[in-house]
């Protein structure tokens, strides 16, 4: 599935609450593979804990956190504390894959 691709960090004013909680209570920590997906992925098949691949980039990531209710077909890639890293990753497209049961 094509979707867009932004990166968020785990720092204090970029996010609501504990910046290094998700929102199903899941931690944050640098070095994890963890995305937060919009909500109307969660309605495709995604669950917390899913597993995803990203066309381009190596690993699977986990579903550990959800975006904001007006975001659509789009996953946030966490990048730890490295707000420099997330800034040049920006906005792309990608593909992910990712089968309907939780990994």
């Amino acid at each position: 599935m094509k979707v867009t691709a932004t990166a968020y960090n785990s720092l204090p004013g970029q996010t609501e609450g504990n910046p290094s909680i998700g929102a199903w209570g899941h931690r944050l920590k640098p070095g994890i593979k963890a995305i937060a997906v919009s909500r109307d992925l969660l309605a495709m098949g995604l669950e917390p804990g899913s597993e995803v691949t990203i066309d381009g980039l190596p690993g699977r990531y986990k579903v550990l956190d959800k975006m904001g209710g007006r975001w659509r077909k789009k996953i946030d890639i966490y990048m730890g504390v490295d707000r420099d890293a997330a800034l040049e990753w920006g906005k792309r497209p990608v593909v992910i894959r990712f089968s309907n049961e939780n990994s």
